[in-house]
């Protein structure tokens, strides 16, 4: 067997192409399916299957448009409960890739509808394990509460993986590839490998949640520290129960204005996805500024974290160059649907942000409102600035309220990338206060 995988940058996701004997399957796909049908064709290979391990929280899964487009089968738990023509895939079943054999083993404690995939041929065994093991660590149980088909607490949730990690793997052999749906830096759980796969073995040796331990003592450890839940995981979960429209035609649904000057009719937000520079020196009324400079800024995780679900809004890009790759990048997490439309500015666009004096605010930070916008995990870990008011970004439009106006603000997080966006949304809410972006200066403060 053949197996390529597949890595989305800004949201650590994994997806894999299966090849055997002229066939091809693809798991936990992304929303464009435009690679897979390349490496098919590179390949030689009919697109036969789409497997998915659940309906996943933070990105949105192509597995609609690759059925409609080469009439591949949907293969899923029928737990999901999903409407659209599938073929349920559960525990004990079992197809054929080629000449690759694929099991599903019902693996619940990411959420409760959660299946691995083992394939094996000629002595080779490797697993997709979705979001129920990772390298290093497992999925996060504190998903479904409010999601999906099959809701669970996290507890529940939490004793369901406790189970899952001592009883389902079992019968591998310590050889067995695990190939991840996500990697380091994703939310969908906590300190994770940079490692894009691993061994069986490996994983018993060195994961914690192969050890011997009780089921409290699992899971009290799997439900502490997890990283915030953004405001989609919720709306995407739903949106792949269903399936996503057709990620070409949906981005080509937005309309384009080029040079705009003023901002459109109505208090629509605008998401400025351009650099901080740029956006300082002008911007339109009512902008929130989430950088997607590279594939390196998190600008997904952010949309949909600051953006609500169905909120809808504008987005400014630099130049026309930018507008196929933000479409892109914006239907990952389903946003597009709500976008009513891309701009380009005009340079007579005036309102700028304010300039600070980066002495001044060294040797007067009490004359400074100090706004930390890092997530509650690292903050717990240590203020940079003592006096410093902490309301994580994902919370800040929602809490600006709780912050006094008596002075000018200074917006800061870890290392520059969200106080541009932090720094905007205050601009927006205090008309008459200043408010300052600290950027990449905090990296004179947080090493001391």
């Amino acid at each position: 067997m053949k197996i390529k995988q597949f890595k989305d940058e800004p949201l650590a996701h994994y997806s894999y192409a299966l090849v055997s004997n002229g066939e091809m399957a693809v798991v936990d796909p992304s929303r464009n399916p435009m690679q897979y049908y390349k490496y098919a064709e590179d390949n030689g290979a009919k697109i036969v299957a789409v497997f998915e391990t659940h309906p996943h929280a933070d990105f949105v899964s192509g597995h609609l448009q690759i059925q409609e487009e080469t009439g591949a089968k949907i293969y899923i738990s029928e737990k999901v409960g999903v409407d659209y023509p599938h073929t349920p895939f559960d525990e004990g079943d079992e197809v054929k890739i080629g000449s690759v054999s694929v099991k599903a083993l019902h693996t619940p404690g990411h959420s409760p509808d959660s299946l691995t995939f083992i394939a094996e041929e000629k002595g080779e065994t490797a697993m997709f394990s979705g979001d129920t093991l990772f390298i290093g660590n497992v999925g996060r149980p504190d998903l479904r509460e409010k999601a999906g088909n099959m809701k669970a607490k996290r507890v529940e949730l939490a004793k369901q993986m406790y189970n899952t990690m001592q009883t389902k793997f079992n019968d591998l052999p310590d050889d067995t590839i695990i190939y991840p749906a996500h990697g380091a830096g994703s939310l969908c759980g906590k300190n994770m490998s940079d490692a894009s796969s691993s061994t069986l073995g490996n994983e018993r040796q060195g994961n914690w949640a192969f050890k011997e331990q009780t089921e409290e003592e699992f899971v009290e450890e799997i439900l502490k520290d997890q990283p915030f839940i953004p405001a989609y995981f919720g709306f995407n979960v739903d949106l792949n129960r269903n399936g996503a429209l057709n990620v070409q035609k949906a981005k080509y649904e937005v309309p384009v204005k080029l040079y705009v000057d003023a901002a459109p009719e109505g208090e629509k937000t605008i998401v400025d996805a351009r650099d901080g520079d740029a956006y300082k020196k002008g911007h339109l009324p009512n902008s929130i500024n989430i950088m997607a400079r590279s594939e390196s800024d998190k600008y997904e995780t952010w949309l949909g974290a600051i953006i609500k679900p169905n909120e809808e809004f504008y987005l400014v890009v630099n130049s026309v160059d930018q507008i196929d790759e933000l479409l892109e990048r914006t239907a990952k997490v389903g946003y597009e649907k709500q976008m009513k439309g891309v701009l380009t500015l005009s340079e007579k666009v005036s309102k700028s942000s304010d300039d600070f004096d980066l002495k001044d605010f060294k040797e007067n930070k009490d004359k400074y409102t100090i706004v930390d916008i890092r997530n509650a995990g690292e903050i717990a870990e240590g203020k940079i600035f003592e006096n410093a008011k902490a309301i994580p970004l994902n919370e800040l439009r929602d809490r600006a309220d709780e912050l006094p106006e008596d002075k000018p603000f200074m917006v800061h997080c870890a290392g520059g990338y969200r106080s541009a966006a932090g720094s905007s949304i205050l601009e927006n809410k205090f008309k008459n206060t200043k408010v300052y972006d600290l950027s990449e200066a905090i990296k004179e403060f947080n090493n001391k």
